[in-house]
Protein backbone atom coordinates (compact mmCIF):
# COMPACT_ATOMS: atom_id res chain seq x y z
CA UNK A 1 0.00 0.00 0.00
CA UNK A 2 1.50 3.72 -1.07
CA UNK A 3 2.30 5.37 2.16
CA UNK A 4 0.50 8.87 2.32
CA UNK A 5 2.86 10.64 4.70
CA UNK A 6 5.22 10.32 1.22
CA UNK A 7 2.87 10.84 -1.37
CA UNK A 8 1.71 14.16 0.44
CA UNK A 9 5.91 15.22 -0.15
CA UNK A 10 5.00 14.38 -3.66
CA UNK A 11 2.37 16.78 -3.73
CA UNK A 12 4.04 19.12 -1.79
CA UNK A 13 7.18 19.29 -4.52
CA UNK A 14 4.61 20.01 -7.42
CA UNK A 15 3.50 23.16 -5.43
CA UNK A 16 6.58 24.48 -4.04
CA UNK A 17 8.85 23.76 -7.06
CA UNK A 18 11.86 22.31 -5.36
CA UNK A 19 13.38 20.20 -2.71
CA UNK A 20 14.36 23.21 -0.59
CA UNK A 21 11.21 24.59 -0.38
CA UNK A 22 9.48 21.28 0.74
CA UNK A 23 12.55 20.77 3.13
CA UNK A 24 11.72 24.31 4.52
CA UNK A 25 7.94 24.08 4.62
CA UNK A 26 8.37 21.37 6.51
CA UNK A 27 11.23 21.28 8.68
CA UNK A 28 13.08 18.75 6.97
CA UNK A 29 16.49 18.18 5.67
CA UNK A 30 16.74 18.34 1.46
CA UNK A 31 18.06 14.57 1.69
CA UNK A 32 15.68 13.92 4.05
CA UNK A 33 12.96 14.51 1.27
CA UNK A 34 15.21 13.27 -1.17
CA UNK A 35 15.61 10.19 0.26
CA UNK A 36 11.55 9.71 1.16
CA UNK A 37 10.42 10.20 -2.44
CA UNK A 38 13.58 7.63 -3.35
CA UNK A 39 11.74 4.67 -1.82
CA UNK A 40 7.97 6.38 -3.07
CA UNK A 41 9.75 5.88 -6.63
CA UNK A 42 10.97 1.81 -5.19
CA UNK A 43 7.17 1.39 -3.69
CA UNK A 44 5.50 2.40 -7.58
CA UNK A 45 8.19 1.13 -9.56
CA UNK A 46 8.43 3.73 -12.03
CA UNK A 47 10.51 7.05 -11.93
CA UNK A 48 8.67 10.39 -10.72
CA UNK A 49 11.47 12.81 -10.85
CA UNK A 50 13.56 13.67 -13.70
CA UNK A 51 15.86 16.43 -14.21
CA UNK A 52 15.70 19.64 -15.38
CA UNK A 53 18.50 21.98 -14.81
CA UNK A 54 19.18 22.53 -11.36
CA UNK A 55 15.92 21.21 -10.35
CA UNK A 56 13.49 18.15 -11.03
CA UNK A 57 10.20 18.18 -12.16
CA UNK A 58 7.13 15.68 -11.72
CA UNK A 59 6.88 12.59 -14.47
CA UNK A 60 3.31 12.15 -15.67
CA UNK A 61 3.28 9.09 -13.71
CA UNK A 62 4.30 10.83 -10.35
CA UNK A 63 1.37 13.46 -11.68
CA UNK A 64 -0.93 11.25 -11.81
CA UNK A 65 0.26 10.19 -7.74
CA UNK A 66 -0.24 13.71 -7.09
CA UNK A 67 -3.98 14.09 -9.24
CA UNK A 68 -5.13 10.90 -6.19
CA UNK A 69 -3.58 12.33 -3.31
CA UNK A 70 -5.56 15.85 -3.75
CA UNK A 71 -8.48 13.43 -3.91
CA UNK A 72 -7.58 11.55 -0.96
CA UNK A 73 -6.39 14.83 0.83
CA UNK A 74 -9.68 16.55 0.20
CA UNK A 75 -11.60 13.43 1.82
CA UNK A 76 -9.58 14.21 4.55
CA UNK A 77 -10.34 17.31 4.82
CA UNK A 78 -13.97 16.56 4.37
CA UNK A 79 -13.36 13.97 7.27
CA UNK A 80 -12.15 16.76 9.59
CA UNK A 81 -15.31 19.01 8.74
CA UNK A 82 -17.73 16.67 9.51
CA UNK A 83 -15.64 15.47 13.18
CA UNK A 84 -15.39 19.37 13.86
CA UNK A 85 -19.60 19.61 13.01
CA UNK A 86 -19.89 17.15 15.43
CA UNK A 87 -18.33 19.11 18.38
CA UNK A 88 -20.43 21.47 20.65
CA UNK A 89 -18.13 24.41 20.35
CA UNK A 90 -15.17 25.50 18.04
CA UNK A 91 -11.83 24.64 19.07
CA UNK A 92 -8.38 24.43 17.36
CA UNK A 93 -6.87 27.15 15.03
CA UNK A 94 -7.76 28.45 11.64
CA UNK A 95 -4.97 30.23 9.50
CA UNK A 96 -5.79 33.17 7.41
CA UNK A 97 -3.68 34.64 4.91
CA UNK A 98 -5.36 38.43 3.99
CA UNK A 99 -3.67 41.59 2.23
CA UNK A 100 -3.04 44.85 3.63
CA UNK A 101 -6.25 46.79 3.26
CA UNK A 102 -8.71 44.10 3.94
CA UNK A 103 -6.88 43.57 7.41
CA UNK A 104 -7.10 46.66 7.70
CA UNK A 105 -10.97 47.56 7.25
CA UNK A 106 -12.53 44.07 8.01
CA UNK A 107 -10.02 42.21 10.52
CA UNK A 108 -10.55 43.80 13.55
CA UNK A 109 -14.66 43.89 13.68
CA UNK A 110 -14.20 40.04 12.39
CA UNK A 111 -11.81 38.84 14.84
CA UNK A 112 -14.07 40.91 17.43
CA UNK A 113 -17.14 38.71 16.39
CA UNK A 114 -15.10 35.42 16.15
CA UNK A 115 -13.75 35.95 19.72
CA UNK A 116 -17.29 36.90 20.93
CA UNK A 117 -18.61 33.63 19.57
CA UNK A 118 -16.08 31.45 19.15
CA UNK A 119 -13.61 31.85 22.41
CA UNK A 120 -12.06 28.76 22.32
CA UNK A 121 -11.23 28.59 18.31
CA UNK A 122 -7.27 29.90 17.90
CA UNK A 123 -7.32 32.51 15.03
CA UNK A 124 -3.98 33.11 13.40
CA UNK A 125 -3.05 35.89 10.75
CA UNK A 126 -0.81 35.97 7.86
CA UNK A 127 -0.49 39.64 5.91
CA UNK A 128 0.08 38.59 2.06
CA UNK A 129 -0.38 39.36 -0.79
CA UNK A 130 -2.78 37.24 -3.53
CA UNK A 131 0.38 36.56 -5.22
CA UNK A 132 1.99 34.97 -2.41
CA UNK A 133 -0.95 33.33 -0.51
CA UNK A 134 -2.90 31.71 -3.18
CA UNK A 135 -0.45 29.09 -3.98
CA UNK A 136 0.29 28.81 -0.39
CA UNK A 137 -3.27 27.91 0.54
CA UNK A 138 -3.03 24.94 -1.91
CA UNK A 139 0.00 23.68 -0.06
CA UNK A 140 -2.19 23.52 2.83
CA UNK A 141 0.28 26.78 4.72
CA UNK A 142 -3.66 28.56 5.36
CA UNK A 143 -7.38 27.51 5.56
CA UNK A 144 -8.60 30.60 4.57
CA UNK A 145 -7.37 33.43 2.61
CA UNK A 146 -9.17 36.82 1.97
CA UNK A 147 -8.05 38.04 -1.76
CA UNK A 148 -8.48 40.77 -4.71
CA UNK A 149 -8.89 40.31 -8.16
CA UNK A 150 -9.11 43.04 -11.17
CA UNK A 151 -10.82 43.73 -13.97
CA UNK A 152 -9.30 42.11 -17.07
CA UNK A 153 -6.77 40.24 -15.02
CA UNK A 154 -8.24 36.98 -13.75
CA UNK A 155 -6.41 34.71 -11.32
CA UNK A 156 -6.07 31.59 -12.02
CA UNK A 157 -8.89 29.30 -10.86
CA UNK A 158 -6.92 25.81 -9.95
CA UNK A 159 -9.46 22.94 -9.54
CA UNK A 160 -8.44 22.66 -5.96
CA UNK A 161 -9.38 25.78 -4.91
CA UNK A 162 -13.13 27.52 -4.06
CA UNK A 163 -13.67 31.03 -4.38
CA UNK A 164 -16.78 33.26 -2.38
CA UNK A 165 -17.48 37.21 -3.18
CA UNK A 166 -16.87 38.95 -0.33
CA UNK A 167 -17.76 42.31 -1.90
CA UNK A 168 -16.79 44.90 -4.68
CA UNK A 169 -14.23 47.87 -3.46
CA UNK A 170 -14.39 50.99 -6.14
CA UNK A 171 -10.79 51.83 -7.44
CA UNK A 172 -10.35 55.37 -7.68
CA UNK A 173 -7.70 58.03 -9.37
CA UNK A 174 -6.11 60.18 -6.02
CA UNK A 175 -4.35 63.09 -7.41
CA UNK A 176 -3.23 65.98 -5.45
CA UNK A 177 -5.00 68.88 -7.29
CA UNK A 178 -7.82 66.79 -8.26
CA UNK A 179 -6.61 66.14 -11.83
CA UNK A 180 -8.47 63.67 -14.09
CA UNK A 181 -6.51 60.61 -15.55
CA UNK A 182 -5.60 62.63 -19.08
CA UNK A 183 -4.31 65.20 -17.07
CA UNK A 184 -2.15 63.20 -14.40
CA UNK A 185 -0.62 61.39 -18.01
CA UNK A 186 2.16 63.96 -17.35
CA UNK A 187 2.72 63.52 -13.57
CA UNK A 188 4.64 61.06 -11.43
CA UNK A 189 2.96 58.00 -10.15
CA UNK A 190 2.91 55.75 -7.31
CA UNK A 191 1.83 52.00 -8.13
CA UNK A 192 2.42 48.38 -6.55
CA UNK A 193 5.46 46.46 -7.62
CA UNK A 194 5.89 44.89 -11.72
CA UNK A 195 4.62 41.82 -11.35
CA UNK A 196 1.58 42.14 -9.19
CA UNK A 197 -2.09 41.68 -10.40
CA UNK A 198 -2.82 45.56 -9.11
CA UNK A 199 0.21 46.71 -11.14
CA UNK A 200 -1.11 44.83 -14.45
CA UNK A 201 -4.42 46.63 -14.37
CA UNK A 202 -2.84 50.17 -13.56
CA UNK A 203 -0.63 49.73 -16.10
CA UNK A 204 -3.14 48.76 -18.61
CA UNK A 205 -5.64 51.47 -17.66
CA UNK A 206 -2.83 53.96 -18.49
CA UNK A 207 -2.14 52.89 -21.55
CA UNK A 208 -5.66 52.69 -22.57
CA UNK A 209 -6.23 56.24 -21.92
CA UNK A 210 -3.18 57.17 -24.25
CA UNK A 211 -0.43 57.51 -22.18
CA UNK A 212 2.46 55.81 -20.48
CA UNK A 213 2.86 56.52 -16.77
CA UNK A 214 5.77 57.85 -15.34
CA UNK A 215 5.89 55.47 -11.97
CA UNK A 216 8.50 56.46 -10.04
CA UNK A 217 7.77 54.95 -6.65
CA UNK A 218 7.18 51.32 -6.27
CA UNK A 219 5.33 50.30 -3.07
CA UNK A 220 2.31 47.38 -2.45
CA UNK A 221 1.95 49.59 1.19
CA UNK A 222 -1.20 51.71 -0.06
CA UNK A 223 -1.17 53.45 3.33
CA UNK A 224 2.65 55.51 1.69
CA UNK A 225 0.83 55.66 -1.77
CA UNK A 226 -1.87 57.68 -0.37
CA UNK A 227 0.67 59.58 1.74
CA UNK A 228 2.69 60.32 -1.23
CA UNK A 229 -0.66 61.75 -2.91
CA UNK A 230 -1.17 63.90 0.15
CA UNK A 231 2.27 65.39 -0.09
CA UNK A 232 2.06 66.33 -3.48
CA UNK A 233 4.84 63.88 -4.84
CA UNK A 234 2.77 61.51 -7.22
CA UNK A 235 -0.56 60.13 -8.32
CA UNK A 236 -2.23 57.11 -7.67
CA UNK A 237 -4.86 54.88 -8.16
CA UNK A 238 -6.52 54.12 -4.59
CA UNK A 239 -9.25 51.99 -3.48
CA UNK A 240 -12.40 53.06 -1.20
CA UNK A 241 -11.45 50.38 1.55
CA UNK A 242 -8.10 52.71 2.35
CA UNK A 243 -11.02 55.44 3.41
CA UNK A 244 -13.18 53.17 5.69
CA UNK A 245 -13.33 54.70 9.46
CA UNK A 246 -11.72 57.96 7.85
CA UNK A 247 -12.68 60.80 5.60
CA UNK A 248 -10.37 60.83 2.30
CA UNK A 249 -7.14 63.25 2.28
CA UNK A 250 -6.85 63.69 -1.53
CA UNK A 251 -8.75 64.52 -4.41
CA UNK A 252 -10.39 61.48 -6.05
CA UNK A 253 -11.69 61.25 -9.56
CA UNK A 254 -14.48 58.45 -10.87
CA UNK A 255 -12.59 55.88 -13.25
CA UNK A 256 -14.48 54.42 -16.26
CA UNK A 257 -17.38 52.13 -14.66
CA UNK A 258 -16.35 49.00 -16.60
CA UNK A 259 -12.51 48.43 -15.03
CA UNK A 260 -13.17 50.53 -11.58
CA UNK A 261 -14.06 47.68 -9.26
CA UNK A 262 -11.98 45.31 -7.76
CA UNK A 263 -13.06 41.63 -6.48
CA UNK A 264 -12.67 41.07 -2.72
CA UNK A 265 -13.24 37.25 -2.13
CA UNK A 266 -12.32 34.15 0.23
CA UNK A 267 -10.62 31.52 -1.21
CA UNK A 268 -10.53 27.24 0.62
CA UNK A 269 -9.07 24.45 -0.32
CA UNK A 270 -12.01 22.03 -2.31
CA UNK A 271 -13.80 20.49 1.09
CA UNK A 272 -12.42 23.12 3.52
CA UNK A 273 -15.10 25.41 2.82
CA UNK A 274 -17.43 23.18 4.95
CA UNK A 275 -15.17 22.89 8.30
CA UNK A 276 -17.60 24.87 10.62
CA UNK A 277 -14.22 27.30 11.81
CA UNK A 278 -14.01 28.39 8.04
CA UNK A 279 -17.36 28.57 7.76
CA UNK A 280 -17.49 31.30 11.22
CA UNK A 281 -14.39 33.05 9.69
CA UNK A 282 -16.25 33.77 6.18
CA UNK A 283 -19.80 34.79 8.43
CA UNK A 284 -17.92 37.28 10.38
CA UNK A 285 -16.07 38.57 7.56
CA UNK A 286 -19.67 39.22 6.13
CA UNK A 287 -20.67 41.26 9.02
CA UNK A 288 -17.61 42.75 9.00
CA UNK A 289 -18.35 44.15 5.42
CA UNK A 290 -22.10 45.14 6.19
CA UNK A 291 -20.50 47.28 8.97
CA UNK A 292 -18.29 48.92 7.17
CA UNK A 293 -18.78 53.13 8.18
CA UNK A 294 -20.88 54.62 5.68
CA UNK A 295 -21.03 57.75 7.11
CA UNK A 296 -20.91 61.53 6.26
CA UNK A 297 -18.10 61.82 4.23
CA UNK A 298 -17.17 58.74 3.79
CA UNK A 299 -17.29 57.39 0.06
CA UNK A 300 -19.83 53.95 -0.68
CA UNK A 301 -18.76 50.72 -0.39
CA UNK A 302 -20.21 48.90 -3.53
Amino acid sequence: MLDLHRLRLLRELKHRGTLAAVAAALSYSPSAVSQQLSVLEREVGVPLLEPSGRRVRLTPQAEILVAHTEAVLERLERAEADLAASLDGLIGTVRIAVFQTAAMALLPEALTLLREAHPGLRVEITQAEPETALPALSARDFDLVVAEEYPGNPNPRPAEIEQEELFRDEMRLASPGGEDLAAAAGLPWVMEPAGTASRHWAMTLCRSAGFEPDVRFESSDLLLQSRLVEEGHAVAFLPDLVWVGRTPSVALRPLPADVNSRWIFTAVRRGGGDHPAVRACRRALDRAVAALDRGPGRLPTP
